[in-house]
């Protein structure tokens, strides 16, 4: 009789995450993107996700916990102006979650809207959507850096 040689387990190529990125709320209706999305995230360190299609389910999802960082698509399904949750989510106070739209149309949102987080143009690599939460910067809008690279 032989013996079975042991298996031996290769490392994986994966490079962990720096950091936890904490509770994601994506708020998009395209279950293509949402899953890209999801996968992106979790490769950089979210610990939990939550896909919201609609403006409600991202309201229960808000009410059930707090999140670190809210993906918004502009268009969404039940809201044209998917942008406006943003401004609810700003009335969380000093700890409110990081912002991110998610558009094919920028020039849809509000200027001083898309002060309020990241703006990614539509198709993004959910990639750098995820590398940009998981390098822990705040920063500002669309709007603000153009303003700030022609003056």
């Amino acid at each position: 009789m032989r013996s079975a040689k042991p298996k031996t387990r290769r490392p994986s190529r994966k490079k962990r995450p720096a950091r936890d990125l904490g509770r994601i709320l994506i708020v998009e209706d395209d279950p293509v993107l949402s899953l890209a999305l999801d996968d992106a995230l979790r490769d950089a360190g979210a610990s939990d996700i939550v896909t919201c299609p609609s403006i409600a389910s991202t309201m229960e999802a808000l009410e059930e916990a707090e999140a670190q960082a809210v993906i918004i698509d502009v268009h969404l399904a039940d809201r044209d102006d998917g942008w406006a949750l943003a401004e609810l989510i700003d009335q969380l106070g000093p700890r409110r979650p990081q912002i991110v739209f998610s558009t094919g149309t920028p020039e849809d949102i509000p200027p001083d809207i898309a002060e309020m987080g990241l703006v990614f143009e539509k198709p993004y690599d959910p990639a750098d959507l995820a590398r940009e939460l998981a390098s822990g910067e705040e920063r500002r809008g669309l709007f603000s850096r153009l303003r700030g690279a022609l003056t």
